[in-house]
Order: C-alpha cells, then structure tokens, then sequence
C-alpha cells in the first residue's frame, strides 16, 4: 500500500470522489502544511495556522497508480485559482500535491507540466508540490461528511 495527499478545496467533497475509486483502500480528511501542532477545524478555518484542508489516500498500487490518482487530482478542481475553490477562499483552500518520496515528486511535476503545456487552461496553474509534513486527521465529524448526511458535493 502506498499513500497520496492532495489538497484541492473542499475535502469533503474530494473525500467523496476518491472513496469512489476502485484500488482507493481508505481515505481521511485532515490537515497539513501547516506551523500549529494538532490543529482543529476552528483554527484552520481562521487562516493562521498555514494549513490545507487535504485528503490522505491509502491506495494499492497494483490497482491503481499515482499517476491515475492525480489525473483524477487535476480532474476535480481549477488548479489556476489561488487559495479558493468555488466560493471558499483562504490559503486552507489552496490547491496542493504533497508528495511522499522522490518517485511521486518527479511524477506529480510532470503531470503539472503536462497540465500546464496542454492549454486547458487560460491561467497558470498555482498549484504547489511540496513533500508531505505531519498530516492530522480532522475531527470526526469530518470523516464521510457527505456519505453521512446522503450527499455526492459540497453543493459548489
């Protein structure tokens, strides 16, 4: 098994689409890239504490790829759209790839270049590529938020 961190808006609603996925083992909403240990979603919230709202994916590779997952990554969200997505705005909302070793580093800045030399996009893509810090899970009221509640969104 191996893990990916992506942060791309939302993560309840990125929660749901990789839950989706076949060779997606789990996943848990979190928090990282930030300065503050143990941040809670009230402290993220306020935009201090540096953090992302970001999904952790435990996924088999024999199944599916890093590279299929960030396809699915840049896929699902306007990766041109500095620390907003859709009508959430503030740095805990940026677009983010934190990798986990040198492999998934060179992978996830090929697909941005790929990305960017595609011209699907009319703005240059703001999306960082950082290696993976400390990642704590959000509360639990976080995990499955929209399964819980019988939503496919976050209704942006």
């Amino acid at each position: 098994m191996e893990k990916a961190t992506f942060a791309a808006g939302c993560f309840w609603g990125v929660q749901a689409l990789f839950d989706k996925i076949d060779g997606v083992i789990s996943t848990t909403v979190g928090y990282i890239g930030g300065q503050t240990d143990e941040p809670t979603y009230e402290e993220v919230c306020t935009d201090q504490t540096g953090h992302a709202e970001a999904i952790e994916i435990t996924f088999d590779p024999s199944e599916i790829t890093y590279k299929e997952l960030l396809e699915l990554f840049w896929n699902n969200h306007n990766p041109t759209t500095l620390n907003r997505q859709g009508v959430d705005v503030g740095t805990q909302y940026r677009s983010a790839i934190f990798y986990h070793n040198k492999e998934q580093e060179e992978i996830a800045k090929q697909s941005k270049e790929a990305l960017a030399n595609s011209n699907k996009y009319q703005n240059p893509i703001v999306t960082e590529i950082v290696a993976a810090t400390t990642f704590y899970p959000a509360e639990e009221y976080h995990q499955k938020y929209l399964q819980k509640r019988g939503q496919n969104s976050c209704g942006i």
